[in-house]
């Protein structure tokens, strides 16, 4: 039967080798043979040589000098990996996908492969998954599409948080800001900075959530946001150790429109003992005795 995949390939293969009767591979035929056999395969459900046949056909296009459909053909291999549970094959296909767009000079639809990788990676691989948004990000700053990567950096946070991560979590948020910056989307800037002190928080590190908030307070936009005086309002109430306090600001309209993710996170503050931190300003703000004066 003339359809049967199987057969596609066996013909496809033989137009590729070459043989004291065929001196030149004829890519153009083989190419088209191997799309009609990757397509019956994924019908079939045959997943793992749907997957090799996409792989073929996206060889055969790069043979025949044509980067995009060779991306398309790799995205489509991924896709049928997807299906098989290799995460890390999935991975390097979705990166040589984007790779080939790349070629084509074409940022947004290599940062976009990166992100669909990414997406197909949250749950079985989510540490990869992080690695791929951030390559993602990476390509459209590069192409100075700042704004184009907002999203993908509020998808790696989120993946972040699931993870546990809480420093990268806020340091992507970080990230998030100064690309808003770039683009004057502020915003956008002053929500991550604010996102960014309440996964401190949230992992209890007082310290840290304080000198970010220092940090961004240099940026003069958000301190004279409704985001810097929420994160303000925050902060003193952690340093006063009041927790209805905490679970006001928490709850306030500039929280309830930061991203899902982050206001999970800040409906379950304050996760950790804050008494401690009140008795502990409270020691800081008590002169310190000095030994050598006897007045």
């Amino acid at each position: 039967m003339a359809s049967d995949p199987e057969k596609l390939i066996i013909k496809a293969d033989k137009l590729t080798k070459l043989s004291f009767t065929r001196w030149s591979a004829d890519w153009k035929s083989a190419t088209g043979l191997y799309e009609q056999a990757a397509n019956g395969f994924r019908v079939a459900k045959s997943y793992e040589k749907a997957k090799e046949a996409f792989e073929k056909a996206s060889k055969g296009q790069e043979m025949l000098s044509s980067p995009w459909d060779a991306a398309k053909h790799m995205e489509s291999a991924a896709t049928m990996t997807k299906e098989l549970g290799n995460w890390k094959e999935v991975a390097d296909l979705y990166r040589r996908a984007s790779e080939l767009y790349n070629e084509c000079g074409r940022a947004q639809p290599a940062s976009d492969a990166l992100a669909k990788g990414a997406r197909a990676l949250e749950d079985g691989a989510p540490d990869v998954a992080v690695q791929l948004y951030s390559e993602a990000c990476a390509i459209l700053e590069e192409d100075g599409k700042e704004q184009m990567a907002f999203d993908l950096y509020r998808d790696a946070a989120r993946v972040y948080l699931k993870l546990e991560k809480y420093e990268d979590a806020a340091g992507i948020q970080i990230s998030l800001a100064l690309a808003a910056d770039k683009s004057n989307a502020t915003h956008s800037q002053c929500k991550a900075y604010l996102s960014s002190i309440i996964v401190y928080l949230y992992a209890h590190d007082f310290k840290q959530a304080e000198k970010c908030y220092n940090d961004c307070c240099q940026v003069e936009v958000f301190l004279n946001s409704d985001q810097g005086r929420c994160a303000g309002k925050l902060l003193s109430a952690y340093a006063e150790g009041d927790v209805e306090d905490i679970k006001r600001v928490a709850q306030s309209s500039t929280v309830s429109n930061l991203d899902h993710a982050i206001i999970k996170i800040a409906r379950k503050l304050p996760t950790g003992d804050v008494s401690a931190l009140k008795k502990e300003a409270m020691k800081d703000d008590e002169d310190p005795l000095d030994e050598d004066d006897l007045t």
